[in-house]
């Protein structure tokens, strides 16, 4: 049966975006620094980044497609024209919008019913294939904090933010088995079996 994973880039101090989030600085002040990694060192860092893009489906949070509040229907995510998961997205939302078709096979899909529902049909998106919790923070709590994610893979920066949106506050009696542990000069790679 197909897992539910969740890989997500966390500071020293638990923090998964800086301080002053925004549509100009998405990742808040200082926020950038976490996914050095992915860029500076693609080659060591290999097997971290296949595992992330692996997933049959995602699901992320309405803020880390497009912020917060009503939708400019002009906006088209973040990456570009051409998003990095070639798979379906379901993107958590208070508000309606129509499926938003890319190229290179990324589908984002609006679910306005609740993290059970998105999962549900993510599930059903993915084939037999992994689903994805993509983040951010706010919607990696709610999932953790209901049960529903098998696996963390946290990807730790050598960075202190000191504020922002801290990944595990407010999520109780969660208990991690550490599997596996990696790393390079910017970050170390801990994956987790959640235990229920």
């Amino acid at each position: 049966m197909s897992q539910v994973t969740c890989d997500l880039t966390i500071s020293l101090d638990g923090f998964a975006a800086g301080p002053n989030q925004s549509l100009t600085d998405p990742l808040g002040e200082g926020g950038e620094l976490l996914h050095r990694w992915q860029f500076e060192e693609p080659e060591p860092n290999a097997a971290a980044l296949d595992g992330i893009l692996a997933a049959g489906a995602y699901i992320m949070g309405r803020n880390m497609f497009a912020g917060r509040g009503a939708w400019d229907e002009e906006w088209r995510g973040w990456w570009g024209e051409e998003p990095p998961y070639h798979a379906p997205v379901f993107v958590l939302s208070h508000h309606r919008r129509e499926p938003l078709e890319m190229q290179g096979g990324t589908t984002f899909n609006f679910v306005t019913d609740g993290i059970e529902s998105a999962l549900a049909q993510a599930r059903k998106a993915a084939g037999g294939k992994d689903v994805a919790v993509a983040g951010g923070a706010q919607t990696v709590r709610q999932f953790l904090s209901a049960g529903l994610i098998d696996e963390l893979r946290l990807h730790i920066a050598p960075i202190v933010l000191g504020a922002g949106e801290r990944l595990l506050d407010g999520v109780e009696n969660l208990k991690l088995e550490p599997t596996e542990v990696s790393g390079t000069r910017l970050v170390t790679h801990v994956r987790y079996r959640v235990i229920r």
